[in-house]
Formats: structure tokens, C-alpha cells, sequence
């Protein structure tokens, strides 16, 4: 099951970052897990939120291009080398991850990819004996 990602594009100058945290922090919107990419113009900041239509609603109010993305939230055991052999599963079944990004729960940590074939990567993913999150186990974690 796929969750709803926050993205949202800024131009890449001092304080803008702060900008958008401190509109999400004043209403409430909680960062459960972002990831930055940057080129020398702009940026793409990549979250999962407490409350996706709150932060996509509060962000256009204040002049921020914010847009939604569906991508996958799964559980996986925090030791070495996990993360390697699911690497592996992906490749083998051809499942091309375009980006990805991670946070830490209190005993798992939580991956969150974005790939070419979603029904593939979650067959290939449940098949592994791994949980997906929804979008209110975000918050809860």
C-alpha cells in the first residue's frame, strides 16, 4: 500500500529550508522523515508528515509549489547487511528504485522507496515477510 509523500521545490538560497519548516511548525505539521536534493537553482525536499493534506493545503497558502507522490513505507530489521539482500530481491526482479530515503523507529527502521513498478516492489516486498505502514502509522511511529 502506497502513502502519500509531501514534495516540495525550493529555490536553493539561505533560509528557504527555514521558511518551509517554520510554516509547517506553526501549524502543527510534524516532519516524521524528509530527504534534501539540490542542484545549484533549486531544491526538492521529500517528506512524510503527520497530516499530508494539512501541510499540502498550509504550503500552497503560503506560495510554496508542493505537490504529492505516492511511494512505499515498509518496516525492516535494523542490522547489517538487510538493507543489502532487499537490494538484491529488487534487482533480481528488475524493480528500478528512482530514489529512497529512511528513518529510524525505536526497534526498526523504516524505508521508504520510490520505484518504476509499485505493484511489483510490494509483491517482491510482502514476499520478504515485510509490513507496509499507512499513512497513520506514520504518525505513530
Amino acid at each position: 500500500m502506497s502513502v502519500n509523500q509531501v514534495s516540495v521545490f525550493l529555490e536553493n538560497k539561505a533560509g528557504t529550508l527555514n521558511k518551509l519548516t517554520e510554516v509547517l511548525a506553526t501549524n502543527n505539521v510534524n516532519i516524521r522523515a524528509l530527504s534534501l536534493a539540490e542542484t545549484s537553482e533549486f531544491g526538492i525536499v521529500r517528506m512524510l508528515v503527520n497530516d499530508v493534506f494539512e501541510a499540502t493545503n498550509i504550503l500552497k497558502e503560503n506560495n510554496f509549489v508542493a505537490t504529492l507522490t505516492p511511494v512505499l513505507v515498509y518496516a525492516i530489521e535494523d542490522k547489517a547487511g538487510y538493507l543489502n539482500n532487499l537490494l538484491k530481491s529488487f534487482s533480481a526482479a528488475d524493480v528500478n528504485i528512482e530514489y529512497m530515503y529512511a528513518f529510524a523507529g525505536r526497534e526498526r527502521a523504516y524505508m521508504i522507496f520510490r520505484v518504476n513498478d509499485t505493484k511489483q516492489a510490494e509483491a517482491l516486498l510482502n514476499r520478504n515477510g515485510l509490513k507496509s505502514l499507512t499513512q497513520e502509522e506514520i504518525s505513530a511511529v
